[in-house]
Parts: C-alpha cells; structure tokens; sequence
C-alpha cells in the first residue's frame, strides 16, 4: 500500500539568481504532526507565482521517493531531503505511470483527486543546481502530479494512502504528461484525454488546440498545446527581392508602398492581419529592418505596407525622403498570429493611428468574400490630417451587407464635419464603446498603441466580451513573460554592456538591434535580456514553448535539444544559438 512519507510545506521567498531577484516558494520543508489540507493550499503552505502553480486543480502537488533514488542515481548526488522537488507530499508508490488522472485517494482526513502532471518551470532547476532540470523531469517521464482537494481534512506523514476509486479513461500520469510535451499527438489519445472530467481545465484546452491542429492538417507544425494556435509555416525562408510598383501619401506622415516580386511568381495566400519584415539599404547608412502589417487585398500579385514617418524614425525617414518608385527592397514571407479567425459570428476591428494596417487587411478579406457577419469598424484619430484609408474604409464598409463604422477624432482640425469626416469627438475609449451596444460574442481585434489596447481590452472586458474573443497586436517588441522576476524599471533595447560578441550577426526586426553572438552565452535568450528587449519564457530548457519566436532568416543549433520541435520558422529562444548570422522576430 502506498504512504505518505513526508508532509512539505514552503512560503514564497526571495532568492538572488543571475543577477535577479526571483520570487519563488520552491523550497519546501518537512512538517511534524497533523496538518490541515484546505480547498486551495495545506496550512503554511504558498505559491508565488498562482499562472503556473496553485489554485484548485493544483492545490497540493505530490512526488514519490522512487523517483528521488533515480534522480539520486542519474545526477550522482547523496543530499536530497524530502520537499527538494518543491512537492508538498513526499510518497512511497504512487508511480506516474500507474497513477491515473481522476483516481481518488483518502489520506487521514481528506480526499483528493489527481488532476494533471507537474508544470516544471525554471525554479525547479535553481532549487536543485541543475539548469535543465526541468527537460529531464519531462524527458524521462516522472513529473510528479497534482491534487484537487475534494474533503478538507488533517494529514500527517505516516499515513497510509488509500485508493477509493480509478479515474475515467485510464490515462496515467506519464500518458498525458508526454501527450502534451512530446512528438506525436495521436487523435484517438486527444479524444480520449478530453473525455476524462477530472483532467484540468489548462490541459484539456491544450489538448483541444492540438486536436484543432491535427483536424487541420495542412502545413501546420509545431505544437498548438503549448503556443495556443497552429500557423501554417511561412511561404518561404530568408527574402525576396521586391520592386516599390507604387509610393502613395496616405495621411499626414504616412506613406504606402505597392510592392511586386522581381521573379514574376506569384505571391502564395496569407492570413489576414499578417506581416512581412522589410530589409531596406540606404545609401549611405546601415541597413533598416523593420516589421509592416499587410494592410492591403489579398490578390496574389503584390504586398501592400503603410508606414507612418516617427520623429526619430530612420525607416519612415528613409521611405519619405530616399526610397524611390522602381527602387528594390526584400521582403520576408508573411507571418504573424493576429489573425482573422474564420466563423460566422460577429466581428468588432478597433485600432488607432497606424494601428490600423492589419485590421485593415481582416476587412479586405471581409468584403472579398462578401462576408454577411455583423461587423464593427471602430477607429480613432486626431483629426482628418490624421485619417489614412478613410474613403477606401468608407467604401468597404458600403459593400458589407451588415457592417457599420464608428470614427472618432479627439482634435478635429476646421473643416471636419461630424456626421460626414467623423462620428464623435474624442478618444475612441470604453465611454465610446458602451454607447455602441456591441454583441458580446463578438472577436474583437485591437491594434495601436499599447496603452490603448490595454484600455479598449479592460473596456471590452467589462462589456461582458470573454477575454478569450479579444486579440490585440502590438507594434515593436511584446509584452514579457517572466515568472517570478521581480519587476525592475523597463529600458529601451539597447546594446549589450561590456565588450561586443565576435561571432554572427544577431538582428532583431521589430527593436532595430544588430549584435555580435558573444560564444560565452548559453542561448539566443540569454542575448535577448542582455539587450533589454521584451522576452517570454518559463522553463528555459525547450520544454514550454514560451519563448518560440519567429526567425526570418537564418538558422540556429539547439542545446539542449528541445522536448518537441518549434512550429516552421520558429525557433526557441531559451535553448537555441545561431549557427551564422540570423534575423529574429523581437
């Protein structure tokens, strides 16, 4: 019979790690006595991070002592002590691979049911000194697993642990756990994990976008469980030589480009809401890599870009004052997860400014295929001077059968007319959209200025539309993902500190950054933060997925291997280094 060996419990502290401070309640510590397992947490027990750990379908996590005597073995070390994986139940039994998701067990006064394998991130491998940690609980199979709390009750170690009922579907710990991690997502498995109603909500909704992945099929690679949207690969690798067909003046400041391939063939079919990255060569200054959403019809014989001139801005600079009708420049393939969705239901595209490109390209395709969704288009400007695409907007929105549009100008300049040029006077904010009655099973789709976007998705949000429904895209760098970091204040990317790398040229598209490869840093990651620029991560060992980023051109080696292989085109950033001079998508 199994036992309960050991009761663990830990309150999240600082700890100092490559220079940061990391939050974490990863050390855990062996309790005497009778203790109380509540719904979310075992008295004196805590997480720090509640995204990745914590809550009810994880509220006590359990690792068995088998697996601490192979570890024992595998790492040559003699010093662990009961709570070093970070476990709250140290066990004897209780195998992750006879352990089924939804087996219940009594163990003193309360019952619990297996939910889901551990989500091992980064902080694992800081308790335990060993980097990688977190791949080789996920590649020798022994994660460990999670408990929901069914009764309350005290727990003491000592205790037997009694098995009161076999979970739904059969599927063990180890099952599910290399389903999601490792190559190969066999459907029937999908299916059949779906269909067990203790498995977490998290991992049944990975399963679902890899069972949405595999019903697909196409060119669709990668793994949907873990970046949350299958995308086809891109067209092509690296770039292609382009031809400016046309220049126009949008707006005040804002300057489109008509672009042709030089090598006649015709340009293969991409997502609405996609971009390209351009590679621009003035004539007597560096190049200029910079990212452009499509804004304009899918025809399959040219791209369209819009490109507002900045003040300090050497892309919009070189487009107004150098870059010629007739001239060339390289274009990388389409890509990019902002992206019309298909359906039937209704859809809102909201932006600001030159937010509007690729919401732009999702209305062409709206009309091109004579859509009869409920549309919303709902944009913000200063004033008329500031109004690219307006009569070409205005003509869409005509050809829509159900399609309505609402401007706003926060300084309408003499000459505007509401009713005519704009709708209201003002910004395009929350007060705006309550008196819209928009449909709350509407996709919404944000693009503009970051503080916008955040605005308009608090705002949606508290219009009843799910979070789930609302799709943003920012210009630049993203949003970080760094679990456990203590929040310092943000810099602009900028060089590395210290003396420059010696090896291949690292650039990155949307900061405008290009840096030797230092052969003394582990990964591509490590080159990110050095730099300053926006990252998302958590395992930082090729388990998670966090970090897969697209690479435009060039190629990488990975070391460690990753568990599962990026999508087409991408790459990881946590455990990759560039083999030759490589363009990043940050």
């Amino acid at each position: 019979m199994a036992r309960l060996l050991s009761v663990n419990v830990g309150l999240p502290r600082d700890v100092e790690w490559q220079n940061r401070i990391v939050k974490t309640a990863i050390w855990k510590f062996p309790v005497e006595g009778p203790r109380m397992v509540r719904r979310l947490n075992i008295d004196g027990d805590g997480q720090a991070d509640r995204t990745g750990h914590g809550g009810e379908h994880r509220a006590v996590f359990v690792y068995q002592i088998d697996s601490y005597r192979y570890w024992e073995r595998y790492l040559g070390r003699t010093d662990f002590v009961h709570g070093q994986f970070g476990e709250n139940f140290t066990v004897d039994g209780l195998a992750d691979d006879e352990v089924c998701i939804g087996d219940r067990y009594h163990i003193g006064g309360a019952l619990f049911e297996v939910t889901q394998p551990r989500v091992t991130c980064y902080r694992l491998g800081i308790r335990m000194d060993v980097p990688e940690m977190a791949a080789l609980l996920v590649s020798h199979g022994r994660p460990g697993f999670y408990l929901r709390v069914i009764t309350e009750g005290e727990v003491q170690a000592g205790t037997d642990i009694v098995k009161i009922a076999s979970g739904e579907g059969g599927m063990t710990v180890s099952e599910i756990n290399a389903l999601l991690y490792k190559p190969g997502h066999p459907p029937d498995r999908l299916e059949r994990a779906l269909r067990i109603p203790a498995l977490s909500a998290g991992w049944q909704h990975s399963f679902e976008e890899l069972l949405a992945q595999s019903a697909e099929g196409g060119d669709e690679t990668g793994n949907a469980g873990l970046t949350g949207k299958a995308q086809p690969g891109p067209a092509w690798r690296g770039f292609r030589s382009f031809r400016v067909l046309r220049k126009l003046q949008e707006a005040d400041g804002v300057t489109s480009l008509e672009l042709v391939p030089t090598d006649g063939r015709s340009l293969e079919s991409y997502l609405p809401g996609q971009f390209i990255v351009l590679q621009m060569q003035p004539h007597q200054a560096p190049r200029i890599l910079r990212s452009y959403s499509l804004s304009g019809r899918r025809d399959g014989s040219l791209f369209r870009v819009t490109i507002k001139r900045e003040p300090q801005g050497a892309a919009g600079k070189y487009v107004s004052e150098e870059l010629s009708e007739g001239d060339l420049v390289q274009a990388s393939a389409p890509r990019g997860s902002f992206t019309l969705m298909p359906g039937t239901g209704p859809v809102v595209l909201i932006s600001a400014g030159i937010g509007v490109t690729p919401v732009l390209g999702m209305l062409h395709a709206l009309a091109a295929e004579q859509s009869r969704r409920g549309i919303w288009w709902l944009y913000g400007t200063r004033s008329s001077l500031e109004h690219p695409f307006a009569n070409e907007v205005r003509e869409l929105v005509r050809s829509l059968p159900h399609a309505r549009s609402h401007i706003c100008y926060s300084t309408p300049v003499p000459g505007d007319r509401e009713g005519v040029n704009y709708d209201s006077a003002g910004h395009l904010d929350t007060a705006t959209l309550r008196t819209l009655c928009l449909p709350v099973d509407s996709d919404c789709y944000v693009c503009g200025p970051s503080s916008f976007m955040s605005d308009l998705t608090e705002g949606l949000t508290s219009l009843g539309v799910a979070r789930g429904r609302i799709h943003t895209e920012m210009f630049g760098s993203g949003s970080s993902i760094t679990p456990g970091i203590a929040a310092s204040p943000p810099r602009p990317p900028h060089l590395p500190e210290g003396r420059p790398g010696n090896g291949a040229l690292v650039s990155f598209a949307r900061s405008g950054l290009a840096v030797r490869w230092d052969p003394s840093l582990h990964s591509l990651l490590e080159l990110v933060e050095a730099c300053d620029i926006p990252a998302r991560w958590s395992c930082r060992t090729g388990v998670c997925h966090t970090c897969e980023t697209g690479v435009i051109s060039g190629t990488v080696t990975y070391q460690p291997s990753p568990i599962d292989a990026p999508a087409d085109g991408n790459i990881l950033l946590c455990c990759s280094q560039p083999q030759g001079d490589i363009i990043v998508d940050l």
